[in-house]
């Protein structure tokens, strides 16, 4: 099976060297680095968290820390594995500091919904919305550890290996927590659909 190329690829490969440039002295790469950075980092966790404020002040905070940490950075390693697991670092301290239990899924599956469905009848359209909050209550009850390797690899475009890098495990852990999150998920789905036609 040929590799699968991240479409994130040519922006991680740029970070990279932003960041080897930005801990060899440059700081004006560091312009660039948010610049490629910042985006990500905010989409994960605005979907994350679902509030905009919060997520702007992770990513400030997470790219303050590169900052500080920039001696230590080893040039030519994968500077976006290294961000993420800043991010979720300070994101899992915001999370305890606001006494959060649940993350929020808002906007992820409704993307996905307008994406996979964007002109079905009434009735099709009622049913997949109802599917669709299935789903979205099946993702809000997943451990964290699935539903964050689910999230890096299907809605962030990590690879496998940028992905166990930043939740700090191995590629295979991965795999399996992003499998029985997908399947989770497809079960929901399933379930509901069997429901909805036996009513």
């Amino acid at each position: 099976m040929a590799a699968q190329v991240s479409e994130h690829a040519p922006q991680t490969n740029a970070a990279t060297l932003a960041m080897d440039r930005y801990a060899a002295g440059d700081d004006r790469a560091f312009g660039e680095l948010y610049d490629l950075l910042a985006p990500r980092l905010y989409g994960f966790l605005i979907r994350k968290v679902g509030d905009a404020a919060l997520a702007e002040d992770l990513v400030q905070q997470t790219l303050l820390q590169m900052h500080r940490a920039r001696a230590t950075y080893v040039t030519g390693a994968d500077v976006v594995p290294w961000a993420f697991a800043i991010c979720r670092r300070l994101l899992i301290d915001a999370w305890r500091k606001q006494r959060r239990e649940s993350l929020s899924s808002d906007g992820e599956i409704e993307a996905v919904a307008h994406a996979m469905a964007p002109d079905l009848a009434p009735d099709a359209q009622v049913q997949w919305n109802q599917t669709l909050a299935a789903v979205e209550e099946a993702l809000t009850r997943l451990p964290d550890s699935q539903r964050e390797a689910f999230v890096l690899l299907k809605q962030e475009g990590l690879s496998l290996a940028q992905a166990a890098e930043a939740l700090g495990t191995t590629v295979g852990n991965v795999k399996v927590r992003a499998h029985r999150a997908y399947e989770a998920l497809r079960a929901a789905a399933g379930q509901h659909r069997n429901r909805a036609g036996s009513e």
